[in-house]
């Protein structure tokens, strides 16, 4: 898998395409330039994005403080900021999901 990311003071940044009421959390491919992620929570109330966060905190075994969604709070479309983390980290972390 192989989405851009940015690397800058704050962290590392990367584009996600939400699709939220999925049966179940996993990361389920790239579309376009995006990691595309399913989450069991509905788009309503930020329960999307709350999901979102917990799982790639879990994914990524990084504590949840460690991740914000620096925009598109209420599209399926985000960019998420991890601090703490280099993009080799990252890029090596997504490997292990292709294995």
């Amino acid at each position: 898998m192989t989405i851009p990311i940015t690397t800058s003071a704050a962290g590392v940044s990367f584009n996600i395409k939400v699709h939220p009421r999925a049966k179940k959390n996993a990361i389920t491919g790239v579309i376009g330039d995006a990691l595309k992620i399913s989450v069991t929570a509905p788009p309503a109330d930020g329960k999307a994005n709350q999901a979102i966060i917990e799982f790639l905190a879990h994914f990524f075994r990084i504590p949840r403080s460690s991740i914000t969604i620096a925009s598109g709070n209420t599209g399926r479309l985000k960019v998420i900021r991890i601090s703490g983390m280099s993009a080799d980290q990252l890029r090596e972390a997504l490997a292990e999901t292709t294995k």
